[in-house]
């Protein structure tokens, strides 16, 4: 269903810019825009929702609302300017999403207003996500939407799963405000992320990053601490970029090799990005 419906996004999108006619370098730019804003009309036509933007990987759905209702604003308890949201909505997976979120927040005007992550994984040990971006202008949303859909595929990796876990390592640079909110991570600093699943590789992976590196840890989070109950040991932590980078490098290895152990060889989900 879902490859039906981008086939026939990127038909649409072939035949409006002329059918994929050479383009010069200086124009390139424009026509990608424009290929983008043609795709996100066109897949709202196609599922005939003006909320829809578009879906992504982890079963991740990307929605907005121009004007939320009052009553329901009013319980969502966000600042009053902000009359707009986009809606980032996962199944599987929850470091993907804030850091694709971070992305977004970085590259737009809006803030992050909400952050859950609910149990699912859609029956396995890990979470799924609801991310919510407060905006004064729906366009503004929307956009926030889009650009973290489409960092999501970068996102996810390096997660690595088979039948008996997953295993997750997220990076960046410079923290933004969907860090800080999710994980306290202080906006700027380089910042790591690390999940395993089940917890106890997560404990080893934890402690192996922790020894590999001078980095200055964040939080530890566990099954009844910080988690929904969760099967994960997860932990984040700052420092040099080098440091967080070596940190996550060291915990990958072993990860990989342990959860081999249990099942089939742990593969990425898209391209391992760290």
């Amino acid at each position: 269903m879902e490859q039906e419906m981008m086939k026939k996004v990127m038909d649409e999108v072939m035949k409006r810019i002329g059918g994929g006619s050479v383009v010069a370098p200086e124009k390139a730019s424009q026509q990608q825009s424009d290929e983008e804003k043609v795709a996100s009309v066109c897949a709202q036509n196609i599922v005939g929702v003006t909320e829809y933007v578009g879906i992504s990987e982890g079963d991740t759905i990307g929605l907005v609302v121009a004007n939320v209702e009052p009553m329901l604003h009013e319980k969502l308890g966000i600042d009053k300017k902000f009359r707009s949201v986009g809606i980032f909505s996962g199944r599987t997976g929850a470091g993907p999403q804030i850091m694709a979120a971070d992305e977004a927040v970085k590259a737009t005007n809006t803030e992050i207003v909400v952050i859950e992550l609910p149990r699912d994984t859609k029956g396995g040990a890990g979470h799924g996500s609801l991310i919510i971006f407060g905006a004064e202008d729906v366009s503004d949303a929307r956009r926030a939407i889009e650009v973290a859909l489409k960092d999501l595929r970068r996102t996810f990796g390096d997660v690595y799963a088979n039948d008996a876990g997953h295993l997750e390592f997220q990076y960046t640079a410079r923290a933004s405000y969907a860090c800080n909110k999710a994980f306290n991570a202080p906006v700027g600093r380089a910042f790591g992320l690390i999940v395993g699943a089940p917890a106890g590789i997560g404990f080893v992976m934890s402690d192996t990053a922790l020894k590999a590196a001078e980095v200055e840890l964040i939080d530890y989070l566990s099954p009844t601490k910080g988690l929904s109950l969760t099967n994960e040991v997860v932990i984040t932590f700052t420092g040099d970029s080098g440091a967080v980078r070596q940190a996550l490098i060291a915990a990958r290895s072993i990860g990989k090799k342990l959860l081999g152990a249990m099942g089939a060889e742990p593969k990425s989900a898209t391209t391992p990005y760290i």
